[in-house]
């Protein structure tokens, strides 16, 4: 999958086999061989590679077929789904309108139900 995803993401930036090995500081012959599915990079050239083609590594390795799939757009959701609860929803809209101590309250409650769990 790696080969194949690779591939397919240069043609899309019409970058050659040579650009992309001058990117990573690697031999055209170098990184033919990811294309071709005679050799895998490191982690580190992985990592380089989704944040050129701004694809996460899931991605490229097959993971998931999402490119742009992040952390943070998994965090955003995350975040969308407490911000519709309804029974939070209260909490989250008068927040912004809450005076300094409130919220230094608040903190502190939280701060006393994490703790709680551990």
């Amino acid at each position: 999958m790696l080969s194949i995803r690779l591939k397919a993401l240069r043609t899309q930036q019409r970058k050659t086999q040579q650009e992309m090995a001058d990117l990573l500081g690697i031999t055209r012959q170098g990184y033919a061989k990811y294309e071709n599915n005679l050799g895998e990079p490191d982690n580190s050239t992985l990592s380089k590679l989704a944040d050129f083609f701004e694809v996460s590594t899931d991605y490229l390795l097959g993971r998931t077929d999402n490119p742009a799939h992040t952390l943070k757009e998994k965090d955003d959701a995350d975040f969308q789904a407490f911000a519709n609860d309804p029974e939070l929803k209260v909490f989250y809209r008068e927040l912004p309108e809450s005076d300094e101590e409130a919220v230094r309250k608040l903190r502190n409650i939280w701060e006393i139900i994490k703790n709680d769990k551990k």
